[in-house]
């Protein structure tokens, strides 16, 4: 069995997730979530998708981003057609 890195349950169906070099065990997905998932710095949700990165700030969309004065940033690009 293995210890879970977040909440300390000793779980027979733990897992390791191995991220910039480190290994992390953890009993369920929430735990690994809340141990290693990084927090929109406007509006303070967990990151869990792809997130938007500028610079060394994330953010769990592009309005987040936006709001917190990185301009330029699109969730999606619309498709143009020539014709």
């Amino acid at each position: 069995m293995a210890v879970c890195d977040n909440c300390g349950n000793d779980y027979d169906m733990a897992f390791e997730v191995r991220a910039q070099g480190a290994v992390h065990t953890f009993d369920c997905f929430q735990c690994a979530i809340e141990a290693m998932a990084p927090i929109c710095e406007h509006c303070s949700t967990k990151v869990i998708g792809h997130g938007v990165q500028s610079g060394e700030h994330w953010y769990c969309c592009a309005h987040c981003a936006r709001e917190e004065g990185n301009k330029g940033i699109v969730d999606r690009v619309m498709a143009t057609t020539t014709g």
